[in-house]
């Protein structure tokens, strides 16, 4: 590839890594801050029901919106969804109605289950085969931020101006990145498919080049949202202040945003299996969130947060770039699409599960039981493969 071909190519990409800043942070700017509405604080098994909300219509609509973008194109899909989450977002300012909220969540996750498979699907297709792990590393690393930093900058926007001005900073967001999108993105055209039939398709879901690296973004995005979610309740637990407990997830984001891109590097220049750092990324993310049930105050949340940053940035960008490599072009889409299934089901399961695992046993408890789940998923990628020709 040209020094000109290869600027264009990052150029094209920028736009894509600003979408999955927009999901992430449009997820966890808003659900993050629920927990600090009245009393739902002290109740973990409602929080991580609010946790999910987003995350179900995303469940749900993904694998349809990424095999629509592998019939009319990946472009118009990425578009679409962009301008839906800032539609859904502009309606819930101005409709102005607080009982709304939760609906309102559910239109953005819609929209956001367009937009994400199709940007992933759209770095896998314009990225140079010899840097996809570095281009999946931007793109893990602009989503790691957005969830990461999203409660924050989430909730100095609900201090200024309660959830409108939340949703108008959202909205702005939205259009602004469907511009730039508009300006930047290529349209490649869509590839002629073959026919596939149910069990095929089945079959495609247990082969070892998607099912692994699947289950390893599942884990990453279940500890990600742990952390997010449940970090800042064991800090306060201990009687440390926002500012504290804010600072550890921090750590976490800036630890999972400069790690990510250098992982993937490292992954396309040859110096780390596939196989590999699933293995060891999957392991470091269930160390990570073992941390707080045996090591407490601010060390203990600090430890926890470097991690578990760590080890889902070892994950990402490396189970991207196996699923590119993997999959038929014509159907990138489709498998982008059902790829982020496990990704949204570890990321509401996650929180779910540890919120009813803290309710019974307490919060360490909480955090040890998906530790010991999410450090079963690492024998899914000793079997990890790249699809054979």
């Amino acid at each position: 590839m040209s020094e000109a071909a290869g600027t264009a190519s990052r150029g094209a990409i920028l736009p894509l890594y600003a979408a999955g800043f927009v999901t992430a942070f449009g997820s966890h700017g808003i659900a993050a801050n629920l927990g600090f509405t009245g009393d739902l604080g002290e109740q973990l098994v409602t929080l991580g029901i609010l946790l999910a909300l987003y995350d179900g219509a995303e469940i749900v609509l993904k694998p349809v919106f990424g095999a629509l973008a592998d019939r009319v194109g990946l472009r118009p899909v990425l578009l679409g969804g962009l301008f839906g989450f800032a539609l859904a977002s502009a309606a819930f300012v101005l409709v102005g109605n607080p009982a709304l909220l939760g609906l309102a969540r559910f239109a953005q996750g819609a929209a956001a289950a367009a937009f994400s498979p199709s940007a992933g699907a759209l770095i896998g297709r314009i990225a140079p085969s010899t840097g996809q792990g570095r281009a999946f590393g931007g793109y893990g690393a602009w989503k790691g931020l957005g969830y990461t930093a999203g409660p924050l900058l989430g909730g100095v926007l609900v201090a200024a101006g309660g959830y409108p001005l939340l949703f108008t900073v959202l909205t702005v967001l939205a259009i602004a990145v469907f511009v730039w999108a508009v300006i930047l993105v290529p349209d490649p055209p869509p590839l002629p498919r073959r026919r596939q039939g149910l069990g095929q398709a089945l079959r495609g879901l247990a082969d070892p080049g998607f099912l692994p690296p699947t289950l390893a973004l599942a884990s990453s995005a279940a500890a990600l949202s742990c952390g997010v979610g449940f970090l800042p309740l064991v800090g306060a637990s201990d009687g440390l202040s926002p500012v504290a407990t804010g600072a550890a997830v921090s750590v976490l984001a800036v630890v999972a945003a400069v790690s990510q891109p250098i992982v993937g590097r490292i992954r396309d220049a040859g110096r780390l299996p596939d196989r590999t750092a699933l293995v060891v990324g999957t392991l470091l993310t269930a160390v990570g969130l073992a941390v707080p049930a045996v090591v407490g105050h601010l060390v203990g949340l600090l430890v926890a947060a470097a991690v578990i940053g760590l080890g889902t940035a070892v994950i990402t960008p490396v189970a991207f770039a196996v699923l590119a490599a993997w999959s038929p072009p014509e159907r990138i889409g489709q498998t982008m699409g059902s790829a982020e299934i496990g990704r949204e089901i570890g990321e509401a399961g996650g929180p779910f599960l540890t919120g009813v695992l803290a309710a019974a046993f307490g919060l360490g408890g909480g955090f040890l039981g998906i530790a010991v789940l999410v450090a079963l998923t690492a024998f899914g990628g000793l079997r990890v493969r790249r699809r054979t020709v």
